[in-house]
């Protein structure tokens, strides 16, 4: 039976990898996806992973319907096997609907990928009806790591390395540069409700310690 599946995780948690690992496994068998992203960090029309790895990509606008998208597609003489969706938590609620109509009448396979939380720990809106509709979710088991050393649950977003709980849900940053004026960090769930970002705590180490007062004399 064709699914919905949603892999969620943190941000650097590899689901660019993983989707594009998918594309490649059932595209080397002879089968034909349709493949959207939207906001990929190598520009419109592309998915990526940090990994270097990039192929082809519909870009994903905020008023695309992806039912209407996939059946023209067919309609034109086209081929689709599969269906897959990078940064699927940018997706509009009534967009994710639209992709369980593809996999329910079109008995395609869907497979959608996404961070679940925003920088404030609130759902997205794309991926609270992905966790809703979705025949499967996985949790990716490539864990990333707080600068501590433990599992990251948690993005934050930072300007100039200092973390923020405000503003707008969708701002481009760049997670491999957390320390410029606007950046992403993943971090456990202390040091986020903490905001120690590893800017702050390296900032911190580096602060001169107090001389000790000598109280005998």
């Amino acid at each position: 039976m064709p699914e919905l599946v949603f892999f969620s995780g943190t941000m650097d948690c590899g689901k660019s990898t993983l989707a594009l690992q998918i594309e490649h496994n059932r595209s080397s068998r002879g089968l034909q996806g349709m493949i959207y992203s939207r906001n990929d960090r190598a520009g419109r029309g592309k998915l990526s992973s940090r990994l270097g790895l990039v192929t082809e990509a519909v870009e994903a606008a905020h008023d695309m319907d992806f039912y209407t998208h996939v059946v023209g597609h067919l309609s034109s003489g086209g081929r689709v096997d599969y269906v897959i969706v990078d940064e699927a938590q940018f997706l509009a609620p009534e967009q994710v609907d639209q992709l369980a109509r593809v996999v329910d009448d079109l008995e395609l396979d869907v497979f959608a990928f996404g961070i679940t939380t925003d920088f404030r720990s609130k759902l997205f809106p794309g991926s609270q009806r992905l966790v809703e509709l979705a025949d499967r979710i996985e949790v990716l088991q490539v864990e990333a790591l707080c600068w501590c050393g433990a599992r990251a649950t948690h993005n934050a977003r930072t300007v100039d390395g200092r973390m923020v709980v405000e503003g707008a849900q969708v701002v481009v940053g760049d997670v491999d540069s957390p320390h410029a004026e606007v950046g992403y960090e993943v971090l456990c769930r202390l040091h986020h409700r903490r905001r120690q970002t590893s800017a702050a705590t390296r900032a911190a180490a580096l602060s001169p310690d107090v001389l000790p007062v000598d109280s005998a004399k």
